[in-house]
């Protein structure tokens, strides 16, 4: 895949090691050829490094497997998932969950990547609905103001909702970016 294609979360192969991208920039300088510019991630170490290639660079993706799991429970040991094809259960140390902890809950289904049968991440759905367990009163008359207040999950993570959004309220929370999109039903 050519280097111009390359997007967040992907994992290529870098100096011979898997490294998944965090984040990347695609620039043209005047009259300069373009590059992409990457932040990386060793995903067997966990160090972080920055790469710079060519728009046609030819970069070779990591070879991952996934499958399906349930997330079960968290503890000091790390956060357990059960494969959902053959029934076992693996845990995950922080590290490898990252910001995800903060949109895990019980039964919710995610992709876990391996490499080499080495578990090396997870993959979120698109949202996911949590309930608000505290937040500031609710603004008499301010449902036609654009002013966003702080509110904290049942998970821990705090996001910007309207002024309408009560304690006790679920909501649907983008889990690319962290961002209030709806009410859940």
């Amino acid at each position: 895949m050519r280097a111009k294609d390359i997007r967040k979360g992907n994992v290529i192969m870098h100096n011979k090691v898997p490294h998944r991208v965090l984040d990347f920039a695609h620039r043209t300088p005047g009259n300069l050829r373009a590059f992409v510019q990457m932040k990386l991630r060793n995903v067997m170490n966990g160090s972080q490094t920055e790469a710079r290639f060519a728009s046609d660079d030819d970069l070779e993706f990591a070879d991952l497997s996934t499958y399906n799991a349930s997330f079960l429970y968290s503890d000091e040991s790390g956060f357990h998932f059960m494969n959902s094809e053959n029934y076992e259960q693996i845990a995950l140390q922080s590290d490898l969950v990252g910001e995800a902890k903060y949109y895990l809950i019980e039964e919710m289904v995610v992709e876990i990547s391996t490499l080499d049968e080495r578990p090396i991440g997870i993959s979120l759905p698109k949202t996911v609905t949590l309930e608000v367990v505290e937040t500031a009163p609710e603004i008499k008359g301010a449902t036609a103001t654009n002013v966003g207040k702080p509110a904290t999950m049942n998970t821990g993570l705090v996001v910007t909702v309207p002024p309408f959004i009560k304690q006790g309220e679920r909501i649907i929370v983008d889990t690319t970016d962290g961002s209030y999109l709806s009410r859940a039903d």
